[in-house]
């Protein structure tokens, strides 16, 4: 494994000889979007949110060595470092909480120990903790004039704490279904405050926060605690760079403003989701504590969402604005009541927002600009929101150099209704109906190729792709893994291996780099746990596998899955990679370049090859050093030229 500085260069992570490296990893980890204590099992009604703190994750330090061990032993040479906006700067605007900075550079210290390079993630899901998910401090809420504490009873924002009872033996609740939190994106809190943050200056103009408009002061005071991680980082040879922000939603930016969208169509080819079909109008009425009554999509039996019912929101007709406080969008006159309705008015200017040329560029720029006071070296690792690829958004043409396409992909399937059947399988995007694996293969390799695409035309001669998060849930069946273990099997991963393969031959065949989400420390075989947030479970490792027997990969979950032979850094250019799981065959395409120092190092598990390997290297004369109880093999070329490289299992 390389230890050289890593950097990017075009389309390609090369080290400090010119070496080409792969970056293949994991993110750590999912319980760093709650402070310890405060998972979304644990009842909290959010009242200390200035005072939390969320020093121990993702781990004490005294058990990082352990946690960091297990992951570089299983063959991950990088980390999505994660931490949240909230971890940073909860006590107040411009209050950062210093221990914990100091925490987390020692983790990321640490990681470099075990010889693991790192980006970092500041991670967000549906705006923050108090609307149902993760990452801006609670205080943002009371700074625009929100009050966090009404949500649940508005319909304002579906949270854990609010509709989950924690009193009763059953894990899995009508009221809170599993997965249901990504519905907050399209109710009213994430909708105020994601288009107050891309746009406030375009829509509310006037609306000022300690003399700037809300947009400059919620955008300055995330880049602000980006800049205060930053600097603690900056001299870290063995850190990439910055994502720009987790899956950041767009608010209501480009929809017009009193649009329901029910069906694609030629101004919106988008298939709708199903769920309430709520117009950015409908969030303000009800925010505003009016009640409203909207379409509600189902599938069909085709698999397509369509209306077939209505919804009363918020019929008690509670407003979420503070007392004292009005709202902006009404003070901007992009809406008015009339007769106990919203109704628009004056130009549609949340319509007119362009998210790729309004939002995304300059947004981009200012978070490379940011981190690059620090280490002008470092790579962005530029996110969009979940939807813009399967909408045919695109990044901008114009992206700050050293920029990593890091976009994310599941089988949203499978993510969604937590199984996994290749004989009964559906494309969650199409709706297609797919009963093989092969036909869920092809699908993998379609869906990634298109983010490989996107990549390879960045200007500049193309950009990395690194996908930074895909994975599968391990409570697939309701957790019928867990029973069969907690009754003695040990054998329970079968489907989780199956689907694991299929994602790393798909990245494998078109050279991705990757982070998989995710390691999380505290994971639990619990329906109502998991990885301490919204009942995710897809944690790569838990406490509750462990067996005691000694082995460094005790607790991992399906790990012949991820945990495959592959080539971290080769001394030349590589041409092409493959595992076929039936045989444990390896094989891989090098132009290899005497010039270049160093060496090509293969990770070669124990787990597929317990009784050792075998190496054939042809095309050019070369030293092969074979290492199985290290699990690596290093080959050093004497001569440039194509060298294919095959890995079996001994015997």
């Amino acid at each position: 494994m390389t230890r050289l500085p890593i950097r990017q260069h075009g389309p390609l992570f090369l080290d400090a000889d010119g070496g080409q490296v792969m970056l293949r990893g994991v993110n750590l980890g999912g319980d760093c979007k709650v402070p310890p204590g405060q998972g979304t099992h644990v009842f909290s009604d959010f009242a200390d949110h200035r005072t939390v703190s969320f020093i121990g994750r993702p781990f004490p330090l005294e058990e990082a060595d352990e946690h960091l061990g297990r992951i570089a032993r299983w063959g991950f040479n990088t980390l999505r470092l994660l931490t949240t906006w909230e971890a940073v700067e909860h006590a107040g605007p411009g209050l950062y909480d210093t221990a914990y900075l100091d925490y987390f550079a020692e983790v990321a210290r640490k990681a470099g120990e075990h010889g693991l390079h790192l980006f970092v993630d500041f991670h967000q899901d549906v705006w923050s903790r108090m609307s149902g998910g993760d990452g801006a401090p609670g205080w943002t809420f009371e700074a625009v004039g929100l009050d966090f504490a009404k949500f649940d009873a508005a319909g304002a924002a579906h949270v854990m704490q609010a509709r989950y009872d924690y009193a009763s033996p059953e894990k899995l609740q009508a009221a809170y279904p599993r997965m249901s939190w990504g519905s907050n994106y399209r109710l009213p809190a994430n909708g105020i405050m994601w288009t107050l943050f891309w746009a406030g200056r375009t829509v509310t103009p006037d609306f000022l926060i300690d003399g700037v408009n809300v947009q400059d002061y919620l955008q300055g005071h995330y880049l602000g605690a980006v800049d205060q991680v930053a600097r603690r980082l900056a001299a870290m040879p063995h850190v990439l760079g910055f994502d720009s922000l987790n899956e950041p939603s767009l608010g209501w930016a480009g929809q017009p403003i009193a649009y329901r969208h029910l069906a694609a169509s030629d101004a919106n080819p988008e298939r709708p989701r199903i769920g309430p079909a709520l117009a950015p109008l409908d969030g303000l009425a009800m925010a505003r504590g009016l009640s409203v009554e909207v379409p509600v999509l189902t599938r069909d039996a085709a698999g397509a969402a369509v209306p077939t019912t209505t919804q009363l929101f918020n019929p008690g007709g509670v407003s979420i604005w503070r007392e004292g406080a009005s709202c902006p969008f009404e003070t901007a006159g992009r809406y008015r009541i009339e007769d106990g309705a919203a109704v628009a008015t004056g130009a549609d200017v949340i319509a007119a927002i362009d998210p790729t040329d309004d939002i995304y560029r300059p947004f981009f720029n200012k978070v490379a600009d940011t981190i690059r006071a620090h280490q002008p070296g470092w790579s962005l690792f530029a996110e969009m929101d979940v939807f813009a690829h399967l909408a045919g958004r695109r990044f901008p043409a114009d992206l700050p150099d050293r920029t990593v396409n890091a976009s994310h992909w599941y089988d949203m399937g499978m993510l969604y209704l937590k199984r996994f059947d290749p004989a009964n399988h559906r494309d969650a995007a199409t709706g297609r109906a797919e009963t093989s694996l092969g036909a869920i293969s092809a699908r993998y390799q379609r869906q990634l190729g298109g983010f490989a695409s996107e990549g390879a035309d960045f200007a500049g001669g193309g950009a990395p792709t690194l996908i930074g998060e895909f994975g599968i849930p391990y409570d697939l069946d309701d957790g019928e893994a867990y029973d069969r273990w907690a009754a003695g099997e040990r054998a329970v991963w079968d489907q989780h291996e199956a689907a694991l393969t299929l994602m790393y031959d798909a990245m494998d065949a078109l050279g991705l780099h990757s982070t998989q989400w995710n390691y999380t420390a505290s994971n639990r075989n619990d329906l109502a746990v998991g990885d301490g947030w919204n009942q995710e479970d897809l944690s790569i490792w838990s406490i509750d596998q462990q067996t005691g027997s000694g082995d460094p990969s005790d607790g991992g979950r399906a790990v012949p899955g991820f945990s495959r032979p592959w080539v971290r850094r080769a001394q030349g250019r590589i041409r092409g990679v493959a595992f076929a799981l039936e045989t444990r065959r390896f094989t891989a395409e090098i132009d290899a370049d005497a010039g270049i120092g160093g060496v090509t190092d293969l990770y070669v598990p124990l787990v597929h090859y317990p009784a050792g390997f075998v190496l054939r290297c042809e095309g050019v004369p070369a030293e092969v050093e074979l290492d199985p109880a290290g699990q690596r093999a290093a080959i050093r070329a004497t001569a440039s030229g194509p060298m294919r490289i095959e890995i079996l299992p001994a015997g």
